[in-house]
């Protein structure tokens, strides 16, 4: 059930999180009340809470929020977790903060994604250290692509070098390594799990990878099939290794 400091949300405090956007969040699978990297998800929120807010989060209270939250929910399911103050107005949202805490649950997907074919764009989000809710510019890039037909966007800058998709990190292989895009990105908690080493990446330099795939919270690991005209196998052996190297991460009881 959705809430918002542990009970339903009302309309005004929607309104204020929709009309504002000044806000930001962490999205995690929970699997039988645990979740893999819940620390990092935790500071992740502490981290942003001080840099957007000037707070120091109570992360006891957040992960008592979660358990309210899905107590009813599936024994596998998709939690967002959102800090925002529903009294910061567009005229003053330097005021001195009292952000609260929603828990957001839905259904987590069940099977593994389909391969993703992807276009390139010159994007950047802003402020992309923060995981906030400004998606406006991500979305609208990923509507874009998906009109013309391909399933996703991927970041580039000026250089031609990428970054990320508008909701996941982007990784390749390469003579065996994984490496990832070092671009101008949020490093998501499923990359830092799986590991490996961050490298420029430029369009140029997507014909000598051997394989690429998106990391996220929610679909793990998902195989790209293209960008623009590059083409990989999405069944690519190293891909094992990487799932294997996520699912060996235990779940932290939250």
């Amino acid at each position: 059930m959705e809430l918002i400091d542990g009970l339903p949300p009302s309309a005004a405090d929607m309104r204020a999180l929709a009309f504002a956007g000044l806000a930001h969040f962490t999205t995690m699978r929970v699997h039988r009340g645990g979740v893999r990297g819940l620390a990092r998800h935790l500071d992740r929120l502490v981290i942003d809470g001080r840099a957007l807010f000037d707070i120091a989060l109570d992360t006891d209270l957040v992960r008592r929020r979660i358990r309210e939250a899905i107590a009813d929910e599936p024994e596998n399911v998709i939690v967002r977790v959102t800090l925002f103050d529903p009294s910061l107005t567009l005229e003053r949202p330097g005021a001195d903060a009292s952000p609260r805490i929603l828990v957001s649950p839905r259904g987590a997907p069940s099977g593994s994604p389909s391969p993703l074919r992807v276009r390139s764009t010159r994007f950047g989000r802003q402020s992309p250290e923060i995981k906030h809710t400004g998606l406006f510019g991500s979305l609208y890039e990923r509507r874009l692509a998906q009109r013309a037909g391909f399933d996703d966007a991927v970041f580039v800058d000026a250089a031609g070098r990428l970054s990320e998709g508008p909701t996941w990190n982007l990784g390749f292989v390469h003579d065996g390594d994984v490496i990832w895009a070092d671009g101008d990105a949020l490093q998501g908690v499923t990359r830092t799990l799986v590991g490996g080493a961050s490298e420029t990446v430029a369009l140029d330099d997507l014909p000598r990878m051997d394989a690429a795939f998106a990391s996220g919270s929610g679909a793990g690991i998902r195989p790209i099939a293209s960008i623009d005209e590059v083409t990989w196998p999405t069944d690519h052996p190293a891909f094992d290794r990487v799932r294997a190297a996520y699912a060996s991460v235990p779940f932290d009881e939250i």
